[in-house]
């Protein structure tokens, strides 16, 4: 049996991937590992509330392990955190890092090469897998999810939960499970959730950011395309 951590970012790819580790009897996950913007006391990235990332924890029941990194970090701050938090997880038996991402090339190479170095190999449930198959698949499994940041220009989607009617109506350029980093998500419930995470809906912010050279932003396919900001919904435990 692999002893292994889960990247949990709380959305729906991760949801996904989760249910389908959680299938398979050679994995023993010892840990949802999640990166915390500690500045915000939120998740990287997609900006949801720590109370509601351990209400996910919490439901799933799989011990939760916070790493805390200061608000945009450069590459090189950003790879020493993640370094020293690897190697204390190789000390610990653990020898894979299990990722829920689906297409982009020079981001499972990244992950991959930091493993490395500590000793470690990565594994990818969803690695090349039709993303459109994978949207129905979770919907059809009965998960539910809310998009909790988008990109600037899909104002319209933040804060609206996924349905196959949304699914339709998003513009021929915007991947159906956001893996380009169009959106982001919170997973409320399905399979693997012992009880629905219960929430409601807070105020709506845009954030712009200066995108750094070496950015941590491992969300973005494309490294070079500079995104004015995005835009949050606030989503409050009810």
């Amino acid at each position: 049996m692999l002893k292994c951590i889960f990247n949990w970012s709380g959305g729906k790819d991760s949801s996904l991937a989760l249910y389908h580790c959680l299938q398979n009897p050679d994995l023993d996950i010892k840990y949802l590992v999640t990166t915390i913007n500690d500045a915000a006391d939120r998740i990287s990235m997609h900006g949801v509330r720590v109370e509601l990332l351990i209400q996910q924890a919490e439901s799933i029941g799989i011990p939760l392990y916070q790493i805390r990194l200061p608000e945009m970090p450069d590459m090189k701050t950003y790879d020493n955190v993640m370094r020293r938090h690897m190697k204390h997880f190789k000390s610990k038996g653990i020898t894979h890092s299990i990722f829920g991402d689906i297409f982009l090339e020079d981001l499972k190479k990244y992950r991959d090469d930091r493993l490395a170095e500590v000793g470690m190999t990565g594994i990818y449930p969803l690695w090349k897998r039709d993303t459109g198959e994978l949207i129905n698949e979770f919907l059809t499994l009965g998960f539910g999810t809310v998009i909790a940041c988008t990109q600037q220009h899909l104002e319209q989607l933040v804060g609206k939960e996924i349905s196959p009617e949304l699914i339709r109506s998003l513009p021929a350029d915007v991947d159906v499970c956001g893996e380009n980093g169009e959106f982001h998500t919170f997973a409320f419930k399905g399979p693997i959730f012992k009880k629905e995470i219960k929430y409601k809906l807070g105020g709506k912010v845009f954030k712009e950011y200066k995108t750094p050279e070496n950015t941590t932003d491992v969300c973005a396919s494309d490294p070079d395309k500079k995104l004015s900001g995005f835009w949050y919904q606030d989503l409050i435990l009810a």
